[in-house]
C-alpha cells in the first residue's frame, strides 16, 4: 500500500530538479559530453564523403614499348575514365612490378614493341594489365573499365585513318589480365591479414587507456604517487607486459590465418614480428596517454572508441584507400594501422622483405613518438 502511494505521489518540481542536477553533472563531465557529440559528428563526416566504395583516379604507372598516336589515344583514354591517374612511364615492367609490390602503383599497364602494327595488320595485339589484388574490391572497377576502353579506344582510329579491309574488321586485342598476389579475389587473403592489425588496435588501445584509471579507481595511485617512479619508467612499465600480451593475441590470429582461412605465407614471419612491435609499443602509448587525460574508465572507452573508429575507417582496412578524398588519405597516413596494413598484408601476401617493410616503420614510430611526450607532459605525479 505505502509503495503504491509512494508510486503516485509524484512531484514535477522534483522530476526537474533532476534534470537540473543532470545538467550540471554533464556540464561539468565535459569529455563524455563532447565525445557524445564528436562520435557521431565524425561518422557522419567520414561515412559520408571519406567512405567510397567505386575508388576512382587509381595510381597506374605504364610500360610503353610502343609509341604511335594509337597508343598516345589509349593512355588519354585511360585517364578519361577517371578509373586510372598515370604516376609514370618506366622502361621496363620490373620497375613497374616494383612499384606495386610496395604499394606506389595499384595499376601496371604493359604495351608490347609492334603493337600498332599488330594492330594494324589484325594481329590480334596483347595490352598485359597487373591489378595488386590484396584489396580486391579497389582493383574490380579499374578492371571493368579498363576492358570497355580497348573496346572502344582503337576501333574509330583506325576506322577513320585507313581505308582498307583490316579498318573495317573488328578490332580484336588481347587484354590480358592479372590479379597479383590474389588471383582468385578471395576476400579472405584481404579481410585476415588486416583484421590482425585491427583486433591489436582495439585490445591494446582498449585495456591500456584504463590502467591508470583503474588505479586512481581502487586507491592504488597513491601508493605509487608516492614512490620515486618517474612517468616515463611508470609508462614503460606499463607497456611491457601488455607488449607480451600483445604478441600472444598476435600469434593466435597468425596461426589462425593459415590453418583455418587457408591464408598463405609467401614472406618471412621474423620481418613481421619485428615490426608488430612498434606497432604495439604506438597502441599502448595511445592508451596509457588516453589514461593520463580522463578521470575515469569509461572516459577512458569513450576515448579509445574515439580513436578506434577513424583507426578503422581510414586505414584502409574496410573501404578502400584509394577512393577517399585527400583529406582523408592524408589523416589516414597519420595512423599507425594503415602503416601495419600495409606491413602485414605486404610480408603475408607479397613476400615482402626488408626493404620494402622499413618505409613503413618511421611513421609507426614517429607517431608513437609524439603521442608518449604528450602522456609524459598530461601525467599527474599529485592526486589533484
Amino acid at each position: 500500500m505505502n509503495n503504491a502511494l509512494n508510486f503516485f505521489d509524484f512531484s514535477w518540481a522534483r522530476c526537474w530538479a533532476m534534470v537540473l542536477k543532470e545538467f550540471v553533472q554533464m556540464r561539468r563531465d565535459r569529455l563524455t559530453f563532447g565525445t557524445l557529440i564528436m562520435i557521431p559528428l565524425i561518422q557522419l563526416i567520414l561515412f559520408g564523403y571519406a567512405i567510397n566504395t567505386n575508388p576512382k583516379h587509381l595510381s597506374t604507372v605504364l610500360v610503353m614499348a610502343d609509341h604511335s598516336a594509337y597508343t598516345r589515344a589509349f593512355v588519354v583514354g585511360l585517364e578519361n575514365t577517371q578509373y586510372f591517374k598515370v604516376k609514370a612511364l618506366l622502361n621496363n615492367f620490373e620497375e613497374a612490378d616494383k612499384m606495386i609490390q610496395e604499394d606506389k602503383a595499384l595499376f601496371a599497364i604493359y604495351v608490347p614493341p609492334n603493337f600498332t602494327r599488330d594492330l594494324v595488320r589484325g594481329n590480334h595485339p596483347q595490352i598485359l594489365v597487373e591489378g595488386d589484388a590484396t584489396n580486391p574490391v579497389s582493383i574490380a572497377s579499374g578492371m571493368s573499365a579498363i576492358q570497355e576502353l580497348v573496346k572502344t579506344v582503337f576501333d574509330p582510329l583506325l576506322k577513320g585513318d585507313l581505308q582498307n579491309l583490316v579498318a573495317q574488321q573488328p578490332i580484336a586485342i588481347n587484354l590480358v589480365t592479372h590479379q597479383k598476389y590474389n588471383p582468385e579475389s578471395s576476400t579472405a587473403y584481404n579481410i585476415v591479414p588486416g583484421l590482425m592489425g585491427v583486433v591489436l588496435t582495439m585490445t591494446m588501445v582498449v585495456i591500456t587507456s584504463q590502467a591508470l584509471t583503474k588505479e586512481r579507481e581502487i586507491g592504488t595511485i597513491e601508493s605509487l604517487l608516492a614512490t620515486p617512479v618517474r612517468p616515463l619508467e611508470v609508462m614503460i612499465g606499463k607497456i611491457i607486459p601488455y607488449i607480451m600480451v600483445g604478441y600472444i593475441q598476435f600469434f593466435l590470429l597468425l596461426l589462425a590465418s593459415k590453418f583455418l582461412f587457408q591464408v598463405p605465407f609467401m614472406g618471412d614471419v621474423v620481418i613481421l614480428i619485428i615490426s608488430t612491435l612498434p606497432f604495439l609499443a604506438a597502441n599502448l602509448a595511445v592508451g596509457l596517454t588516453f589514461s593520463s587525460l580522463v578521470r575515469n574508465q569509461l572516459q577512458a572507452v569513450q576515448l579509445s572508441f574515439f580513436f578506434f573508429l577513424p583507426s578503422i575507417l581510414l586505414s584502409g582496412f574496410m573501404f578502400p584507400f584509394d577512393g577517399m578524398p585527400a583529406w582523408a588519405r592524408y589523416l589516414g597516413e597519420a595512423l599507425p594501422l594503415t602503416h601495419y596494413l600495409r606491413i602485414t598484408r605486404g610480408v603475408i601476401l607479397k613476400g615482402n622483405g626488408w626493404t620494402e617493410v622499413s618505409s613503413q616503420w618511421w611513421p609507426i614510430l614517429l607517431f608513437a613518438l609524439i603521442v608518449i611526450v604528450i602522456g609524459l607532459k598530461r601525467y599527474r605525479q599529485t592526486l589533484d
